[in-house]
């Protein structure tokens, strides 16, 4: 075989690996791979306007499609640039290859124009990453990348690549598998911990079944519909679990955690027995460990087993693939022919309709000023439940969590662990190049949108017509709401002074904006943005700035110490009998 460079190389390894979509950036270190991209039409190439956008629109593609995001930056600034959007995939274990460039060999360590150590800098989070010094090793190492970032618990993966390797030349040769003696995920649960599992299931009064992010991920969603519902139990889901199940269920008690609602809170709070699935038992979701679900029993099933008992103490670990197990457990349940307690489960049903008239999630209607609640319900209406949404962070993205109703797996694609904002904006173009004949919108705010603004341009050179719901309350809202309950109302840098003009923006970047801000305006605007089928329409809707996100769960607070928005008063649902007025 003839010798090609080490840039060809590794368009073919992309070819092989079939990747869609590169995401990217260039510059001096990665010259010769663009030169080697346009000698070929089958990995097309997407001109982002910053590095971090490039790594959020791969980050939007792979929830999107669960294949492996693809990114491709310079080195220097054009790594660090990528960091945020990397951290950002690797907080929410999405599949991603980051490719950057680098000096030449010769020149690492001698401080050259833009070299940074890229494999130090990235190493807190990122899966695993390479420094390719041997044009020979080339092939193989991104064949090691991408099989780490897509198995197991997935993750980002980074391969630096100086520019003397991508000039060298030898022979190309692509493993068909490969197998790394130190990495092997378990897939399949042990036997006999899935017995004991199944075993305390059924031993239950008040079961719930808790799932995360890791359902998704690991495409176990049927899976997690036919265990709850051959179970019959209530089921609650996170944040980033959104879609695991369907949300119009009757058995879904809604998400959980600081912002979800009374009757998942208090459930997790009052169960004898939790069956956590691809969850991590995180700050958000917990409230405070030490009061966190004192009375339950815990299964935990992941496939990374140093989750396991990491926050909180579980009874039953089982290492293994969501879909994997829980078919397992089903399985066991049908030839035993195993049942819950019918009397003790239709007491616990009875409770839980009794907190779900709480109604937790009620806030007061306007006819004078526009609710961003009443704009995520509209936009529910209009796209009947069937768009893919993206959003960035912040009150925001709680409303669309809460009032969205996601009866799917990966049409929620939001930043959970890192909490990033800009996220949504290219997240929603990647999702977009995707799926381009489902509708896509990007939920945001007036100062979330702005830190990615400039993908405005990618998004009319690329074509992707997304729907930007701009909720804008003049406010970083998120912020506001935490003075206003716990510094007393200092509002400090939380006002936003100078925006812009964002429907002149829009059309000055050659979209269509729309200004709304009456209600009875806003169910007419997000039809006519939808119809544009071919376009991006930028939705200013301007709504009160007052508005809070209830239920909440203080800093410090329990499950069962919810603030809830109550007509004109806050009631804290603490055991005190506290009223917040």
């Amino acid at each position: 075989m003839e010798p090609i460079t080490g840039a060809e190389i590794l368009v073919r390894c992309l070819k092989q690996e079939g990747v869609e979509y590169l995401f990217g950036y260039p510059g001096g270190s990665v010259l010769h791979i663009y030169d080697a991209l346009h000698a070929q039409e089958d990995v097309k190439h997407v001109l982002v306007r910053h590095e971090q956008a490039a790594t959020h629109a791969a980050d939007g593609y792979a929830r999107a499609t669960g294949r492996p995001g693809v990114v491709l930056v310079t080195s220097g600034p054009g790594v660090t640039n990528a960091v945020t959007g990397i951290a950002t995939a690797h907080m929410d274990s999405i599949p991603m290859v980051i490719f950057s460039g680098q000096v030449p060999t010769a020149l690492i360590g001698n401080d050259a124009f833009q070299e940074v150590d890229s494999v130090g800098i990235t190493r807190p989070c990122v899966k695993h990453n390479f420094l390719v010094k041997d044009v020979n090793q080339l092939a193989e190492t991104v064949k090691k990348a991408f099989y780490i970032a897509t198995t197991g618990r997935p993750g980002p993966v980074l391969v630096d690549i100086p520019k003397d390797v991508t000039i060298a030349k030898t022979t190309f040769s692509y493993p068909e598998t490969i197998r790394l003696r130190s990495y092997n995920p378990t897939i399949k649960g042990h036997a006999g911990q899935i017995r004991k599992a199944v075993d305390l299931i059924m031993s239950a009064k008040r079961p719930i079944v808790y799932a995360g992010g890791g359902t998704v991920i690991s495409d176990g969603s049927a899976q997690l519909v036919e265990f709850t519902r051959l179970l019959g139990s209530p089921i609650t889901i996170t944040l980033m679990g959104l879609g695991a199940y369907p949300a119009t269920d009757k058995q879904f008690l809604g998400m959980l955690g600081m912002h979800g609602t009374y009757e998942a809170n208090m459930a997790m709070h009052e169960c004898d027995v939790m069956i956590a699935i691809g969850a991590r038992f995180d700050d958000r979701v917990t409230g405070k460990l030490e009061k966190f679900s004192p009375n339950a029993k815990i299964v935990h099933i992941d496939i990374d087993p140093s989750s396991i008992s990491k926050n909180v103490r579980v009874d039953i670990p089982i290492v293994g693939s969501v879909p994997h197990v829980l078919q397992s457990m089903i399985t066991q349940m049908r030839e035993e022919s195993l049942k819950l307690n019918e009397a003790a489960l239709s007491d616990w049903w009875k409770q839980i309709n009794a907190w779900r008239e709480m109604k937790s999630l009620r806030y007061r209607g306007s006819d004078e000023i526009i609710k961003p609640q009443f704009v995520v319900e509209k936009l529910y209406e209009v796209t009947q439940g069937r768009a893919i949404i993206t959003s960035d962070v912040g009150q925001h993205q709680m409303w669309a969590a809460q009032y969205y109703h996601f009866d799917q797996p990966r049409q929620w694609i939001n930043s959970g662990g890192l909490g990033t904002m800009g996220f949504g904006l290219p997240a929603a173009m990647g999702a977009q190049l995707a799926f381009p004949n489902r509708d896509v919108a990007c939920v945001t705010g007036e100062g979330s949108i702005q830190m990615m603004l400039q993908e405005l341009s990618t998004m009319k050179q690329y074509g992707t017509p997304v729907k930007i719901i701009n909720l804008n309350n003049r406010y970083l809202g998120m912020v506001r709401q935490w003075q206003e309950f716990f510094y007393q109302k200092r509002y400090s840098m939380s006002y936003m002074e100078a925006l812009p003009d964002f429907v002149k923006l829009a059309e000055a970047y050659g979209h269509v904006g729309i200004k709304i801000e009456k209600p009875s305006e806003v169910e007419g605007a997000l039809r006519e943005a939808f119809a544009m089928k071919e376009r991006l329409v930028f939705l200013d809707f301007i709504t009160d700035p007052t508005e809070n996100v209830f239920p909440m769960i203080p800093s410090g607070g329990g499950q069962n110490e919810m603030l809830l928005a109550e007509r004109d008063e806050m009631v804290s649902t603490h055991e005190d009998g506290m009223v917040l007025v």
